[in-house]
């Protein structure tokens, strides 16, 4: 900048060959000549770009048509690398330029091309829309990894979010997440926007998908019309989009710990609640103030909830167990071979018998595990007392010490199982201490009742 200030004052002081001008100032003639006509300021610099001589028409267009197959194939985790261009010019085209260089123009091309996509701003009328889609996080549970799904939606004219917890992204969690997101916002949208998961749609895709029976009659039920994305189209429902990766960052960063899923979608719902009190970009007042406006605008919830477990009618095994997607779950003994109807919740399975609830059972969802409640086998064991020690609803809910203490006791079938339906109201350390009087189990004071001391 000085240089340039005294090659001016020189110029405007009279000085008019560049010849003295250098030689007065002691710099190179070329840096004169540079400014000497004013064609060029120090401030400003020009870009230089070079093109090399190795990237002719014939490499750009084999480039642009590793691009546009990528764009075609649609598949993100299988698509060219730069790298992988490159070690294809070299095997197909002979290409001897360096790897740096098409890194340079794969970049530059990828830029172009995003830069083309022109995406349009949207205005949603006051309850008019919820956009909703799934997410997968990882928590701690019980000090144990566990993959859950969250459920998020956010209404299209306030932004204000929902999101709850599940286990598995079935048709029967999407429909409890759907009416919980009404419970909570206080009314039904007119429409619900949704990508093509097969969790809602039958057949087709976007304008021409066939949504499912049950999403069908939810829809009829609550009066929203379902509207489905076009595939690979996220910008559809960028909103929701964009919650799936804030619920991350903000409440699964770090990983949380918590007991349950109670206790997870707690502090889910804490986040959404703190959010209100957020202001959008580009919305004139805070995610609560027009999540006011929504909820006037909402059509009202109908009174009546509609069941949206999955049905199910086995009968009851000769185990006295009913089988729900490979998994066993225990039912009173006295209904072994009976037809019964299973109710498949989010969370829970109910077992009913004519109209009847008999059993109910937190639900399972590895392959071929077991929920044997002792409860409902103790009227066999009290007829099978050699069975006591073996069978497996035993072994799974009675500790080894207390099985250990009944055998050093010499009671019979009918005394050990009096002993184990005391447990099942008080612990089985205050009744092996005689912590707990035994004043109604006669059978177990004949026998000679002996607690440990």
């Amino acid at each position: 900048m000085e240089v340039y200030k005294e090659i001016r004052r020189l110029q405007l002081g009279g000085v008019t060959s560049q010849r003295q001008a250098a030689r007065l100032l002691g710099i190179s003639r070329n840096t004169v000549k540079k400014y000497w006509n004013s064609n060029a300021v120090p401030w400003e610099h020009q870009s230089y770009e070079r093109v090399s001589a190795v990237m002719t028409p014939e490499v750009i267009a084999f480039i642009n048509a590793c691009l546009d197959e990528d764009e075609q194939e649609k598949i993100k985790k299988q698509r060219h690398t730069a790298r992988r261009i490159y070690q294809r010019l070299k095997e197909e085209c002979g290409f001897t330029g360096s790897e740096s260089s098409v890194r340079r123009i794969v970049h530059d091309m990828r830029a172009t091309r995003k830069a083309t996509q022109v995406y349009v701003p949207l205005r949603f009328a006051p309850g008019d829309s919820i956009q909703i889609d799934w997410g997968e996080a990882t928590v701690y549970m019980n000090g144990e990894k566990v993959k859950v799904n969250l459920f998020c939606a956010r209404m299209c004219h306030s932004c204000a979010p929902y999101v709850i917890a599940y286990y598995r992204q079935n048709l029967e969690s999407f429909l409890d997440a759907i009416i919980h997101t009404f419970q909570y916002f206080g009314g039904v949208p007119r429409r619900l926007i949704f990508d093509n998961a097969r969790v809602a749609v039958k057949s087709g895709f976007g304008v021409h998908a066939a949504a499912q029976d049950d999403y069908k009659r939810l829809s009829a039920h609550y009066g929203f019309e379902p509207v489905f994305c076009n595939p690979s189209s996220g910008n559809e429902k960028g909103l929701v989009e964009n919650l799936v990766g804030y619920i991350r960052r903000n409440v699964c960063v770090p990983l949380p710990r918590v007991k349950d899923l109670d206790e997870l979608n707690g502090k889910l719902l804490e986040k959404c609640t703190q959010y209100l009190e957020h202001q959008v970009e580009g919305r004139p007042n805070k995610v609560g103030v027009m999540l006011t406006e929504d909820r006037k605008c909402l059509q009202p919830i109908p009174r009546y909830v509609p069941d949206v477990s999955k049905k199910l009618y086995p009968v009851v095994s000769r185990y006295s167990t009913v089988t729900v997607e490979t998994n066993r779950y225990s039912v009173p003994c006295c209904y072994c071979g009976k037809q019964a109807v299973v109710k498949a919740f989010p969370n829970h399975i109910e077992v009913w018998i004519g109209n009847k609830l008999v059993a109910r059972h937190d639900r399972l969802f590895g392959r071929r595990e077991e929920h044997l409640d002792l409860q409902h086998y103790l009227p066999i064991l009290a007829q099978r007392g050699r069975a006591i020690r073996y069978a497996r609803p035993v072994q799974s809910a009675v500790p080894v010490e207390f099985l250990n203490w009944l055998d050093s006791q010499n009671l019979k079938a009918k005394q050990m199982v009096e002993l184990l339906e005391l447990c099942a109201d008080e612990s089985y350390a205050a009744v092996m201490c005689g912590a707990v009087p035994i004043q109604d189990t006669s059978l177990v004071k004949e026998a000679g009742y002996s607690p440990c001391r």
